[in-house]
């Protein structure tokens, strides 16, 4: 059973984005240039099929795209993370092949509220279903907000003022701001092309952004 395609669209920016954050971490650590052939053999595994065929099929590919891939060694980043969102899959085992292969039902699934900002106010959107493996350990009350081609996964229960991205209140209007704190008791306020100087006081932090996500 697959989650539906509005779910998977979610998921699969949010892998992708967290998988870049950990590249940009521990970039060096794996090769992503190569390795293809044990990748897609564990792509066939995962999806519990026999074939290469069959994983041609159910991904939407054509023969000759899964031949080139797997007889250069083409490491097929893209296919990783559709079988992580629809399936479940570690990613460390599809990746590396450590590891268990494990699994998570549709039904486990977090539903993440989430908000559109427009014109200074969050509108609601209702909520995504999202893999808790997509969600930092950290993140208490996890909320999606999307603004400017971006969504922006925050905890609305950190809302002690730090350096960092945040979804803030500012004379009364929602807006994701960069923030950096400066002597005394004030900060640095940048974003949407423009910075400004204030008292912290000013600010009122609604909840911090820990993961952000291009939708270009």
């Amino acid at each position: 059973m697959k989650a539906p395609k509005e779910d998977f669209e979610v998921n699969f920016k949010i892998a992708f984005g967290i998988c870049q954050c950990n590249l940009d971490c521990f970039g060096g650590l794996l090769d992503f240039n190569s390795g293809g052939k044990k990748v897609i053999e564990r792509l066939v595994e995962a999806y519990g099929f026999t074939t290469r065929q069959a994983l041609c099929d159910h991904l939407g590919v054509s023969k000759s795209t899964m031949a080139t891939r797997y007889m250069r060694d083409i490491f097929p980043a893209d296919w990783v993370l559709q079988c992580v969102v629809e399936t479940g899959t570690s990613i460390d085992w599809l990746v590396s092949g450590k590891g268990e292969l494990k699994t998570t039902a549709v039904n486990s699934l977090v539903d993440v509220e989430t908000r559109e900002l427009k014109n200074g106010e969050a509108i609601a959107l209702g909520t995504h279903k999202i893999d808790p493996v997509f969600l930092l350990n950290e993140i208490k009350s996890a909320l999606a907000i999307k603004t400017n081609q971006h969504v922006y996964i925050c905890d609305r229960e950190d809302t002690t003022i730090s350096d960092g991205q945040w979804l803030v209140d500012i004379e009364g209007k929602l807006s994701i701001k960069k923030i950096n704190l400066i002597p005394v008791k004030r900060a640095m306020v940048s974003g949407d092309g423009f910075s400004f100087e204030c008292d912290i006081s000013d600010i009122k932090p609604i909840a911090k952004v820990h993961t952000a996500i291009s939708e270009a």
